[in-house]
């Protein structure tokens, strides 16, 4: 065994548990963590009121490691993990849920010796494997980068983050130094809180990624996820939307300008994504109306240009939506009206021309992107 056994408040790597009707889970997730060959850790359960038997389950570890927090009353899911991240002792936090788990006995071992080598890496991650009924299911393919094991520039990784979250959040492991310089969840932000850190975190730190699967997500009715939809569908869109334009002025402010036509691009291609009919997670969520969407940008920015900027991109981007399924009719009028917000911009009257052409220029535009 890596490490040593340590009496809580004087670990490595303290572990952030929130628990919520998950006691009949919590064993799994604790014993993952507890049979780790780096044992110098230890494990606070963050108990928010559950109204099941979690104080006994919590009891039941006799690990002198293992802690329970009880709150009184229900702090909700981001004050909870907000003070689970405050009452860390550790030099690096894992925060993950109840009804997660670790599948592979070195995976701290493996993150924690990535991060002593490594000063810059704010984070690590791995891909994970879903788990439905207590059998392991699929690899989770959004949290798969591909290759191997490997530093990854945190700039670099942000321009793929700015588009989608490919963090699992049961597989991130934190600098806690990190949490203290740059915050923890903030309460706003309920349901995309961990891909707005994860996003900020690595505007200004690497990300250490092992390609080995080495966390396990459950997927059930009561997990985070779904009880939000199923109390909001609007909250995720309007989250989508609002991290990526909290990101772009952080990237601003940190003078990373190379960054900023990213954050535009992903910004674009989000609003124009939620004018087609679509589900989140199985739920289905209203199209996006114009009216709708520039309130959205205006609510985010009072420099007019921008805004003028930003409905261009979403136009031209929803023009390329249609065009890409050869609706022409439907791309000519998107062409229209990006060029209604910015009559000088030479490639959409281009668009536009080669939009009118059918399926000639079709055929033309695919072999100009190709050379």
């Amino acid at each position: 065994m890596e490490g040593r056994r340590v009496k809580a408040g004087s670990a490595k790597v303290t572990f952030v548990v929130p628990c919520y009707k998950l006691a009949h889970l919590l064993p799994q997730c604790i014993e993952s963590i507890l049979g780790q060959t780096h044992q110098d850790l230890e494990v606070l359960i963050m108990d928010d009121a559950s109204p099941d038997n979690t104080p006994e389950v919590a009891a039941s570890f006799k690990d002198p490691r293992v802690r329970h927090i009880r709150n009184d009353p229900n702090l909700r899911h981001l004050r909870n993990y907000n003070k689970g991240i405050g009452l860390a002792t550790g030099e690096y936090v894992w925060l993950i849920s109840a009804d997660d788990r670790l599948r592979k006995p070195y995976v701290v071992e493996k993150y924690v010796a990535a991060m002593q080598a490594n000063p810059r890496v704010g984070y690590a991650i791995c891909p994970g494997v879903s788990l439905v009924n207590d059998q392991e299911r699929h690899l989770i393919d959004y949290s798969d980068l591909g290759g191997g094991d490997r530093v990854i520039p945190g700039r670099e990784f942000l321009k793929k983050l700015i588009n989608f979250n490919h963090v699992l959040a049961a597989a991130g492991m934190v600098r806690k130094s990190v949490y203290d310089q740059l915050g923890a969840f903030p309460l706003d932000l309920p349901y995309a809180g961990d891909w707005y850190l994860w996003s900020l975190f690595a505007l200004h730190f690497d990300v250490a990624y092992f390609a080995e699967p080495m966390v396990n997500y459950r997927e059930h009715e009561g997990a985070m996820t779904q009880t939000l939809i199923s109390q909001d569908i609007a909250i995720l869109p309007a989250e989508n939307h609002d991290v990526r334009w909290r990101m772009r002025r952080h990237v601003a402010e940190a003078g990373a300008l190379e960054l900023l036509p990213h954050c535009d691009e992903a910004l674009a291609n989000s609003y124009a994504y939620c004018f087609e009919p679509r589900t989140y997670r199985g739920a289905p969520a209203p199209p996006m109306t114009m009216a709708e969407l520039e309130a959205s940008i205006a609510s985010h920015t009072d420099d007019a240009a921008l805004r003028r900027r930003m409905m261009r991109n979403v136009l031209a981007q929803r023009a390329d939506n249609f065009y890409s399924k050869r609706e022409y009719r439907a791309a000519a009028r998107g062409y229209w009206r990006a060029i209604r917000q910015d009559a000088g911009h030479a490639m959409l009257w281009g668009k536009l021309a080669l939009n009118c052409l059918g399926d000639v220029g079709y055929f033309l535009r695919h072999r100009l992107r190709a050379h």
